[in-house]
């Protein structure tokens, strides 16, 4: 299923990363079922709170009554993140993730929650969890890559985004993404061609298009 939803910019490079990244990952789907975060604004100063279910593997099976609440849970969930009641939806999310650990998109949507809210930590877990569970999708490795960008793991970052790449060719938030880490790790010219490659995916993205003016392509 196409993704409903409407791609967005990326923020510039340096002063752009201090700011909140909650409008970063609007309309990424993971399985054709995202929402939309585009109503959604960090809450200032927020201590973090540790998850209330883990993503880890249960000690057994989990039933098929409990994957169906799950599923319940999560689509009740992104519908109150997509209507801007956070917090509601949070608690959703961990109410699907502790009947199914498997629920992907319950990671997924806890993850870009957790991003919104600038809890990075618990945002790259669920990413990674989503990522485990879906391998061959470039939208959690790209969410766990923005909060990397985020809390200065750049490195691990440009990993991220160049196994994205590579799962989604196609996806110019990706290459912008990693035109945008590579800046920051001072390798012009894989910066230069990830922008270009944004480009020609998309022309009118203006962080991608200013990327390349700044590292000369």
């Amino acid at each position: 299923m196409a993704d409903p939803f409407p791609e967005p910019g990326f923020l510039r490079l340096r002063q752009i990363w201090r700011q909140p990244l909650a409008l970063t990952l609007v309309g990424i789907a993971l399985c054709g079922c995202s929402f939309d975060l585009g109503s959604l604004t960090p809450e200032k100063d927020k201590p973090q709170e540790a998850p209330k279910a883990a993503a880890v593997a249960p000690d057994s099976a989990v039933s098929a009554a409990n994957i169906t609440e799950a599923q319940t849970h999560t689509v009740k969930a992104q519908a109150l993140a997509k209507s801007g009641v956070t917090s509601a939806a949070l608690d959703e999310f961990n109410r699907a993730v502790a009947l199914d650990p498997y629920n992907a998109q319950a990671l997924y949507g806890r993850a870009l929650l957790y991003q919104s809210n600038n809890e990075h930590d618990f945002a790259i877990a669920d990413f990674g969890a989503a990522s485990g569970l879906n391998p061959q999708k470039a939208e959690p490795l790209l969410g766990r890559a923005i909060s990397y960008l985020a809390i200065g793991k750049v490195k691990e970052a440009a990993a991220d985004l160049d196994e994205a790449s590579e799962a989604d060719p196609q996806n110019a938030q990706v290459w912008t993404a990693r035109g945008q880490a590579y800046e920051r790790l001072g390798e012009k010219t894989k910066a230069a061609a990830s922008y270009t490659k944004a480009v020609s995916l998309r022309p009118r993205d203006e962080a991608a298009r200013s990327g390349l003016a700044r590292v000369g392509g």
